[in-house]
């Protein structure tokens, strides 16, 4: 199984592994600080470079048995027990680490304030998405809680990561926002947890406070379904 340093330091730019499998136009190290996507955001892109070679990373991706594969080009093949360096396309990682957090945010100042949970999310390179199912939903509500999505990033709060057993996952209900059903497998789970104001389910990268999150603008709204409600944004940096 890959030791996945992502989980809790999201700021790791540049790692040591070291090779354990080579396929066809892949490998899967020891270790990686190299997100292999899911719950909206994308997978990292960036480097492995061993002695003699650089590669680019173009994808990662996790298996059903938690190993990470990544992605390569190059013109030789790696060797198993190479050691390489990992580096991290840090722009578009950083990028996705604001968005991330801006949906938690928007997505907890909607449930505290209009009961509002996820029903799905996708974050790309300059904007993001998030759908909500929720009641009665008007232009006054979305005014509401734009207006109060950028008061929890002014405020500052510190963005931590703790992990919790399923148990205390699935017993308590603020903490569930999407269908357990969705959540993978595993005795112990991982939350993100913005202090003094919201917590959640997620396996993520997020920035460590919510002041880098910039300005969250609301630039458009859908109907996706009679309660679903789909709200996409771009961030503007402070």
């Amino acid at each position: 199984m890959t030791e996945q340093l992502y989980s809790n330091d999201s700021y790791l730019k540049e790692f040591d592994a070291k090779i354990q499998t080579v396929g066809n136009g892949y490998v899967v190290l020891d270790r990686t600080a190299f997100y292999p996507g899911g719950g909206g955001q994308p997978c990292d892109r960036g480097f492995l470079k061993s002695s003699s070679e650089t590669f680019a990373v173009d994808e990662a991706r996790k298996s059903e048995n938690n190993e990470i594969y990544h992605i390569i080009r190059g013109d030789s093949t790696p060797k198993v027990g190479e050691e390489v360096r990992g580096e991290i396309d840090w722009g578009l990682r950083y990028t996705y680490m604001r968005h991330h957090t801006a949906l938690h945010i928007i997505s907890g100042v909607a449930y505290l304030r209009f009961g509002a949970k996820i029903t799905g999310s996708q974050i790309y390179a300059e904007r993001a998405r998030i759908d909500l199912s929720i009641e009665s939903f008007d232009s006054e509500k979305l005014a509401v809680l734009e207006a109060e999505s950028n008061k929890v990033v002014s405020e500052s709060h510190r963005v931590n990561v703790r992990f919790v057993s399923r148990s205390e996952l699935l017993n308590n209900p603020g903490l569930l926002r999407v269908d357990p059903s969705l959540y993978p497998k595993g005795d112990i789970l991982r939350v993100i947890e913005i202090e003094g104001f919201d917590a959640q389910f997620d396996g993520g990268t997020h920035v460590r406070n919510t002041s880098e999150v910039g300005e969250i603008i609301f630039s458009k709204m859908e109907n996706k379904g009679r309660l679903n409600k789909r709200i996409e944004i771009v961030l503007r940096s402070g």
